[in-house]
């Protein structure tokens, strides 16, 4: 029933929506008239487009839950979110870092760079406690400044109770930061239940949006902990006074956004989270773990031929399901998926499948009966 949403070529079964999504129509749509508008008509409608702005920080808000519109800054990706926290902490030699054994590069190198400055980053085996909330808080000690994880791990899969990680780092006073691009369109998310101090994630997963353009969320009592490394006229609290010689730092997470703002990445992603809060994030949620139980079922029904990777508990798993082939190397069966344009991901050390709640029932299962063929 959400298949009207997208123009998806009918060939192609899209199960890659934890890499880049396609766009909903709504959003291709919405960037064709916003360039026209500016062949046409040039800057003319800016104050329409500071609107769309302002309409996009808000739909954010409400997606993450968090307090106020002024948590929320509009970066260009994950790793720039990040990189403003790790450069931007008082870090002192002795200081450490934890992370996971499992993280996307963005969310490691940004720390291990920290290096240069005495702080160490510690990443947690996920499976040397009987939980890995467990693991990951045996990692902390009194010289844990941070913990930084993805809400979802992007290779297995992997569904992290962020609450408990959040109760434990504000009880022993450590900044708690959360990649959330494999949850943010996805799974519904609390900020504030979760307690999570920063939280970023790019538009083009879930959340179905363009690349270039990301959130940064920054918890408002903590703010002023970051010093800022970048400058320019949209970080100040009065940005249109151009002929001010003097100037203050934003009060509100604009101080991040040094530069002029992504315009028509802004219009796009207003256009895809429109989709999104219309839906619903009940909804979705609802079907995008429909899917992965439906990818799960099929596994365990053919265990004698796949290994499954992702976790199958309840609240463990999200819209990634992961898989390895027994009986070849998973590169050769991927190409074989490619050639049927099947579209997913080598993550992991096994093939990863991430449809997303609109993908059709018979194109899921359509790509699940070419494995077994």
């Amino acid at each position: 029933m959400y298949e009207s949403a997208f123009e998806l070529d009918d060939s192609i079964i899209y199960l890659n929506h934890a890499a880049v999504s396609p766009w909903p129509v709504r959003t291709a749509e919405a960037v064709k008239t916003f360039a026209d508008e500016n062949a046409s008509l040039g800057s003319m409608n800016y104050p329409e487009w500071v609107r769309q702005e302002a309409a996009l920080r808000e739909q954010l808000r409400t997606l993450l839950n968090a307090s106020s519109t002024d948590e929320i800054a509009l970066l260009k990706n994950t790793s720039e979110a990040l990189s403003v926290v790790a450069s931007g902490l008082p870090w002192q030699s002795g200081d450490n870092v934890v992370i996971t054994s499992q993280e996307f590069p963005s969310n490691r190198i940004v720390w291990e760079a920290l290096d240069r400055l005495g702080v160490e980053t510690r990443p947690a085996n996920l499976t040397g406690e009987p939980s890995p909330e467990q693991a990951i808080i045996a990692c902390m000690d009194t010289r844990t400044r941070l913990l930084s994880v993805s809400s979802v791990q992007f290779g297995t899969g992997l569904t992290l109770d962020l609450e408990v990680l959040g109760k434990a780092c504000r009880e022993h006073g450590i900044l708690f930061c959360v990649d959330a691009i494999q949850s943010l369109g996805a799974v519904e998310f609390d900020v504030q239940a979760c307690q999570a101090d920063f939280v970023m994630a790019d538009a083009h997963k879930w959340m179905m949006g363009p690349e270039g353009i990301a959130l940064f969320y920054c918890r408002n009592e903590i703010m002023d902990q970051l010093t800022l490394s970048q400058f320019g006229w949209h970080m100040v609290e009065d940005p249109l006074n151009f002929d001010s010689q003097s100037w203050c730092i934003a009060g509100s997470a604009r101080r991040f956004e040094c530069g002029s703002p992504n315009m028509t990445g802004i219009h796009a992603l207003h256009a895809s989270l429109s989709l999104i809060h219309e839906t619903g994030m009940p909804a979705i949620q609802e079907q995008v773990l429909d899917n992965s139980r439906f990818m799960l079922d099929f596994f365990n029904r053919h265990r004698d031929r796949f290994r499954l990777l992702t976790p199958q508990e309840d609240k463990r798993f999200a819209g990634i399901v992961t898989f390895r082939p027994l009986d070849e190397p998973p590169e050769s069966l991927f190409e074989m998926l490619t050639g049927q344009n099947v579209f997913c991901a080598l993550r992991g050390g096994g093939i990863r499948f991430s449809p997303h709640f609109y993908t059709p029932r018979k194109k899921l299962h359509r790509a699940l009966e070419f494995l077994v063929k």
